[in-house]
């Protein structure tokens, strides 16, 4: 494969980095590498910037020692969203960065808001920030470690970090600026004037990164970071973006399709070409890579949800999953409200787990079914928040994530939905759409066109069962309860 072109997709996640490495002219993947992340436990939840980097070059060189005499054309990055990473002017990173999953920024996320207006916010952003956002991670900055705060010069998001480690330039896209809580992605600019609520005197517009367009070339991969990756050339690098929305790309989603991904976190999505706002704080009008909008809701308690009830019930993956669909359909059973560390969406930062309607009838298997339904019912009713919000809909109902591996997941949320679930046959979804971003770049192409030359095939993985049960309302009834609230 000497002089074999290649753009490299890479996807920086919670846990691990990955790299795919995708032949230029037809999209085949030709190579992957991986390596982990630093585990972490919310609420409190921060990592070293170092180790996604040095992560992202073990990755990397392991991607390309497959693929000997292979030429990199591009690079895109891809990376969880939100995230807080603090430069001194040495650009320097100052602490560890702060992820989505931390909330100890609840507190100052909720001054800021009484500060600035929820209606305000929404109309402006086109969402609610929850803790999760980096407004309320620069508030905490600010309040709790003061010191720190007066030595910042730049603010980035992780992905944004790796871009500056590859390229040495400040640069960001619309999807990651928009999960910012001030960025306004339906206008294409910045809120300082929220940033000053935080801080009057700080020069907030020098400190954040430029936002490039979806087919924006960032900078080119340096000597020293080619170096430490093991290629060379002139290698552009794309702008990059968030990680469900570089998986959108990477999956071929359409109007009218809505995505089910089932990771550390849960997250049901759709793709729009009109912004949306919700007044009710629950559907993120972010936008996505390709110059539109990708409507969202996102849950703390996913995967997570069926790793504990695993250990509890002692009952390995697969044996919950079957016990779970053997659950009989002919009664309600018990329901979960699956805020076992707190939820984003609903934002209850300090709520733990509810099991409800137990009896001396209950069995295991309806317990395990309880586990699943317990993380599909909240992602239920964030796609009919977002269906609230006039979009397309008709498309497929996809199902990514850890989760779609599962027998359990796919077939519960086809019951639930009453509508066949599929899935796309792309491995990893991210690393696959952070690859159609560069692979535009290289040919120098609009992103939506490479997405649709590269769309992956899909299949369909579970058929709705008849079922006599009706829970959305015993499900709503428990979800309701929020005396274990904390916050």
């Amino acid at each position: 494969m000497t002089g074999f072109p290649l753009v490299a997709g890479i996807d920086s996640s919670t846990q691990s980095t990955k790299v795919e490495l995708r032949a230029l002219d037809t999209g085949r993947v030709v190579a992957r590498g991986s390596a982990p992340h630093p585990p972490v436990t919310p609420p409190v939840s921060e990592q070293s910037p170092q180790a996604w980097w040095s992560a992202l070059v073990s990755a990397f060189r392991d991607a390309i020692a497959q693929v000997p005499g292979g030429r990199v054309q591009a690079v895109s990055v891809a990376a969880q969203c939100h995230g807080l990473v603090a430069l001194d002017d040495e650009n320097e990173v100052i602490r560890p960065a702060k992820l989505w999953n931390d909330t100890t920024s609840t507190p100052q996320l909720r001054e800021l808001l009484k500060c600035l207006g929820t209606t305000n916010v929404i109309d402006r952003v086109g969402t609610l920030p929850t803790a999760a956002f980096t407004i309320g991670k620069i508030a905490w900055l600010a309040e709790q470690e003061p010191e720190n705060f007066a030595r910042t010069r730049h603010i980035l998001l992780p992905h944004d970090y790796l871009t500056f480690r590859l390229t040495g330039n400040f640069v960001t896209d619309r999807s990651e600026a928009s999960g910012t809580g001030y960025y306004d992605a339906d206008r294409n600019v910045y809120l300082p004037e929220f940033l000053r609520e935080i801080s009057s005197h700080t020069p907030w517009e020098q400190m954040l990164p430029k936002v490039g367009r979806p087919d924006d070339v960032a900078g080119y991969v340096t000597p020293a970071a080619a170096a430490e990756l093991g290629i060379t050339g002139q290698i552009p690098v794309g702008v990059g973006g968030g990680d469900q929305h570089a998986a959108a790309l990477g999956l071929g989603v359409r109007t009218g399709d809505f995505v089910y991904s089932i990771g550390t976190s849960g997250v049901v999505s759709t793709v729009t070409n009109e912004a949306v706002r919700d007044e009710t704080g629950w559907v993120d009008g972010v936008a996505d890579m390709t110059d539109g909008f990708m409507p969202l809701v996102s849950t703390l308690n996913a995967a997570k949800v069926t790793d504990t009830f695993s250990r509890i019930l002692g009952a390995p993956h697969e044996e919950l999953s079957r016990l779970a669909l053997a659950a009989p359909s002919d009664r309600v059973g018990p329901m979960l409200a699956a805020y076992l560390d707190g939820e984003r969406t609903p934002d209850l930062p300090g709520a733990t787990g509810i099991l409800a309607h137990l009896t001396t009838d209950t069995t295991r298997e309806e317990v395990a079914r309880a586990v699943y339904e317990g993380v599909l019912l909240g992602l239920v009713k964030g796609q009919q928040a977002i269906e609230r919000m006039n979009v397309a809909t008709g498309g497929d109902i996809l199902i990514v994530g850890g989760g779609a591996r599962s027998e359990a997941y796919p077939q519960l949320l086809s019951d639930l939905l009453g509508r066949d679930v599929l899935t796309a046959d792309v491995t990893e979804a991210t690393a696959a759409g952070a690859a159609v971003q560069a692979a535009a770049v290289a040919h120098g192409i609009d992103v939506a066109a490479q997405r649709d030359a590269w769309a992956p095939r899909r299949r369909v993985l579970s058929t709705p069962r008849t079922t006599s049960r009706s829970i959305r309302d015993a499900y709503d009834r428990v979800a309701g309860l929020r005396a274990l609230d904390r916050s």
